[in-house]
Parts: structure tokens; sequence; C-alpha cells
């Protein structure tokens, strides 16, 4: 193409490369921290009752701090979750794979985990997890050291009875312990 002609240039690639520091505060510190030694934990807010992991300092509901620390099973359920056919450059993971929403046993929000060891017409709503670790030497601050999440020999839980179950669990912690108002 002539330097003299009117032509656009209508494609092109540029790579981008963004540097950030990202201030974790208190409570997703603790998380990282106990994550690094192989333990999941959670903050349980003063006015639900309910348990937050990863916690964040805040009840999302409320807006309240959260200060107690529950520590968590490393078994969950799927809330839900979506079968993954288009590949992700970069990833080593090759489609087709399981992405899910798991609530841990004990807490009542979910995070998005990868499921593996299993056909993906396997997993289902209240398929039961258990979490897969990485080699301990390759643990670092970051919740990718649970690899993956793999189903176990557990009946399929109700999601209903389960919303029920951990709402009441919530609803009788707080009356117990005279939540925040």
């Amino acid at each position: 193409m002539s330097e003299d002609t009117n032509d656009f240039v209508e494609i092109m690639e540029s790579p981008i490369v963004l540097g950030y520091n990202f201030s974790a505060g208190h409570a997703t510190s603790r998380f990282l921290r106990e994550i690094k030694k192989g333990n999941l934990y959670g903050q349980r807010s003063s006015v639900t009752g309910k348990v937050i992991v990863p916690p964040r300092g805040s009840d999302p509901e409320t807006g309240t701090a959260t200060h107690e620390e529950v520590k968590l099973a490393e078994t969950g359920t799927v809330i839900s979750f979506t079968i993954v056919h288009i590949p992700i450059p970069n990833n080593p993971i090759q489609p087709p794979y399981i992405i899910a929403n798991i609530v841990l046993d004990g807490s009542d929000q979910t995070f998005i985990h990868l499921v593996s060891e299993c056909e993906n017409d396997q997993i289902t709503q209240g398929t039961r997890l258990e979490a897969v670790w990485k080699d301990e030497s390759e643990w670092d601050y970051t919740f990718e050291n649970v690899k993956y999440f793999r189903p176990i020999d557990e009946p399929v839980v109700d999601i209903d009875k389960l919303k029920a179950e951990r709402l009441a669990e919530a609803e009788a912690w707080v009356k117990a312990n005279g939540g925040d108002k």
C-alpha cells in the first residue's frame, strides 16, 4: 500500500501488558495466609449469621464488618455450572471442561472453581465435591492452591433444601448469639 492512498487500516494486533498492585485488606490477607497453609476459612456476619468465603471483611448483604473466622471443610456442593467449549488463549486446560459455582459445607456464599476427574455429563446441580490441592511445594498466597474440585461418592443434594437449611442455621446462630442489629 502506498503512503499516498487514503486507505484505513482496519485490523491490527497490539499486545497490552497491565501491571498493578492490589491491597488485599485484613480479611483477604488472613484467607490467603491460611490457604498457603492448606486451610480454608470464611468469616461470619454478626448481623445475618452467614459465612462468607472468600471473606472480604464485610457482609455483602448488610455492609457491616465481619470478624469471626470460621474454618471450613474441603467439601462442598455444585450450585450451578457451565461446560466450557471455547478454548481460552494460554490456558493449559483444553475444552470441554466444567466451571462451577460451589458452596463449601458450612458456608453461604459461592465461588467459581474448576471441576475435574469426571465426565462432564456426571455433574449436576447438587453434585458433592472435594478439593484437590496442588503439591504443597507449589503453594502460594492464592486460591489456585486448590487445583480443582472432584466429585465424591455422596448423594446429590437438593439445592433448595440446602439453601433453607443454611438459612435456618444462620438465623439460629443470630438468635443464639444476639447478632448485631
